[in-house]
């Protein structure tokens, strides 16, 4: 009997020590887990915070860029707001969920109000530097406006690496086809009585879905706007444009057609077409008449 009573006690202790070793290791294992998130939170704080220094670099070098003391006064002002957003970064754990969301929310909005003035700063050297090097005649101040409109898709690209565009919207697979009175292909000015042209817009699952308009400035070979329609906003001027449309865009690649009717004099050279949507270049090309 007393051996019996051995056995179960013997047993009753191997069944604790083993529920123990159990609950040992769950409580490792669940240390080791929160140890890794913490460190997951604290990289990420890190990156926070190089975000918010490299906006106070980027002000610092526009500051650098120009003269105009209204605008360096406003840069300023959002390099401190910056800062104090960093101090508080700095300040606040990592383990603050709610702190570090409203904080990584803020960054956000200082990448728009940055690119603002990247692009008024970027604008603002061009206009200084078409102040200094253009002349009087009219003619070489409406082909410096243009050209600048048409250079500004290289420009945007440069600028999309430091203001992630990630929403804006992309043309491509251009197509023109000149047409005379019969509705046949036509390759002479003389004879080109309407354009047919179109492209397609790459598909954008981060862009918002909705109507858009789409504005078609077509430049003839000394740069005036043909079959001028009316105008839109573009980098806060008003642009003649030749043809728009209406699209419901919903994410997804989409084909689109134009069509311009001609009741004007064409003359032989290289015409552009340039494509806008949302306040944006998103694409161009070209084509020539014999």
């Amino acid at each position: 009997m007393k051996d019996k009573k051995n056995v179960i006690l013997a047993a009753v202790v191997a069944i604790l020590v083993v529920v123990l070793a159990v609950m040992a290791y769950l409580l490792i294992d669940q240390n080791i887990e929160n140890n890794q998130l913490q460190e997951l939170a604290e990289l990420d704080k890190q990156e926070m915070e190089q975000q918010y220094k490299d906006f106070d670099a980027q002000y610092g070098e526009l500051q650098k860029q120009i003269r105009n003391d209204s605008l360096i006064a406003q840069i300023e002002e959002e390099r401190r707001h910056t800062q104090e957003l960093l101090e508080e970064l700095e300040r606040t754990k990592s383990t603050d969920a709610r702190e570090i969301a409203r904080l990584k929310k803020e960054i956000n909005t200082l990448r728009q109000v940055l690119r603002n003035y990247i692009m008024q700063v970027d604008s603002l050297n061009r206009i200084n530097e078409a102040l200094t090097n253009e002349n009087a005649e009219m003619k070489n101040q409406v082909n410096q406006a243009n050209n600048q409109i048409y250079s500004l898709s290289s420009e945007r690209n440069a600028l999309k690496d430091k203001v992630n565009i990630a929403a804006q919207l992309d043309a491509t697979g251009f197509w023109v086809s000149p047409k005379n009175k019969r509705g046949k292909d036509a390759s002479k000015a003389k004879d080109c009585k309407k354009l047919a042209f179109g492209f397609t817009i790459v598909k954008n699952v981060t862009a918002s879905n909705g109507e858009r308009i789409i504005y078609a400035r077509i430049l003839k070979p000394d740069n005036n706007v043909m079959g001028k329609k009316g105008t839109f906003t573009y980098e806060e001027t008003a642009v003649e444009y030749t043809e728009k449309k209406y699209v419901e865009y919903n994410g997804e690649e989409m084909k689109v057609t134009m069509y311009s009717d001609i009741d004007e004099f064409l003359e032989a050279g290289t015409y552009k077409v340039l494509v806008f949507c949302d306040s944006q270049m998103i694409g161009q090309t070209s084509f020539s008449l014999k």
